[in-house]
């Protein structure tokens, strides 16, 4: 490439040269010159070999951090489904660094348990109970992370996860997210049956949950060579005590999630239960969302909705006839236009 481009000077010095023979052009001020071309020539040409190989050498580079890219995103891709994401994105964005830091923050934590898969294990082949556990947790975890949680850790069956940190949307809706995450997690278990009986599981399993809201300490715990970011604190000790002493298949709250909740939670006191390491406790037992019990009609780009919870039962048949009412006309509308 470079005796390439320079062909054309060459040939140039060629004919200096034998200008500079003739005599001429014998004058020591053309010879110096033809000299000094020449150099000029022989320098310019290492110059732009020397290039050609940096541009290469460059190629090369840009290559090697191409391919070493391709890997680091690999691996980050498998180190994300360590972290639950919120704490992933604090990680690569900078927001969060590893050293061991924590601090007071207000959570709504959750604990849950599978009813007696323990029963089931020993009985199970490996792979079947892996493959059950498996569907469980990402059903779960799927839930979760739509509901914006922390997920803490995966117990065997049992799960923690929390609300607050590292993303807050302020602690009544923490809360109010928590508890509505639990009753989609109870609905999405009665599906689960149907998938878990190709494995050999045909009895029908339940959850348990416990759910309080308080202050915990929340940071990165551990040593130089290996943290665990967690909560810790009388909120997670509490809603761990409330998972066990649950009924199955219900959740258990704390008056300090209730308080933060009963505009939109349905939920029934329950006597004083004693929590091991905490005492008697006032806890209350989740019935279900009030908005569950909202009518909603569609009438064309308008919505209708009313709250059935909130009418008499005179009034419900009033509403039930009228909407009878309403279908006949539909129907005798739909007669006459046919």
């Amino acid at each position: 490439m470079t005796s390439d481009i320079f062909d054309h000077e060459a040939a140039i010095l060629e004919k200096f040269k034998q200008l500079k023979a003739d005599s001429k052009y014998s004058g020591d001020d053309f010879g110096e010159l033809v000299d000094h071309y020449g150099k000029l020539l022989r320098t310019t040409k290492r110059i732009v070999k020397l290039s050609d190989k940096n541009e290469q050498r460059l190629n090369q580079l840009k290559t090697e951090a191409q391919e070493t890219n391709e890997q680091l995103e690999g691996m980050s891709a498998q180190l994300s489904k360590f972290l639950s994401p919120q704490l992933y994105n604090s990680i690569f964005t900078g927001s969060r660094h590893g050293t061991r830091v924590s601090r007071r923050k207000k959570l709504t934590v959750f604990f849950s348990d599978l009813c007696g898969f323990t029963n089931y294990v020993e009985s199970m082949e490996s792979e079947d109970v892996t493959a059950i556990l498996n569907l469980y947790l990402e059903t779960m975890t799927n839930i979760a992370l739509e509901y914006g949680a922390t997920i803490d850790k995966y117990i065997g069956d049992g799960i923690m996860l929390f609300f607050g940190d590292p993303e807050t949307k302020g602690v009544q809706e923490d809360a109010l997210q928590c508890v509505n995450m639990g009753l989609e997690m109870l609905r999405a278990l009665d599906n689960l049956s149907d998938q878990w009986a190709k494995y050999g599981l045909r009895d029908h399993l339940q959850m348990r949950i416990g759910i309080d809201t308080g202050f915990a300490t929340v940071g990165n715990f551990g040593c130089e060579s290996r943290l665990d970011y967690t909560a810790i604190g009388a909120a997670v000790n509490r809603a761990s005590r409330l998972e066990t002493a649950a009924d199955n298949g219900s959740i258990y709250i704390s008056e300090d999630t209730f308080n933060l909740v009963r505009e939109f939670i349905d939920a029934e006191a329950l006597p004083p239960i004693h929590l091991k390491g905490i005492g008697e406790f006032k806890a209350r037992k989740v019935l279900d969302s009030k908005s569950s019990k909202a009518v909603s009609m569609a009438l064309g780009s308008r919505n209708v909705s009313f709250v059935i919870d909130n009418l008499s039962q005179s009034e419900l048949d009033t509403a039930k006839e009228s909407l009878l009412n309403a279908i006949g006309k539909i129907d005798a509308y739909k007669g006459v236009s046919n």
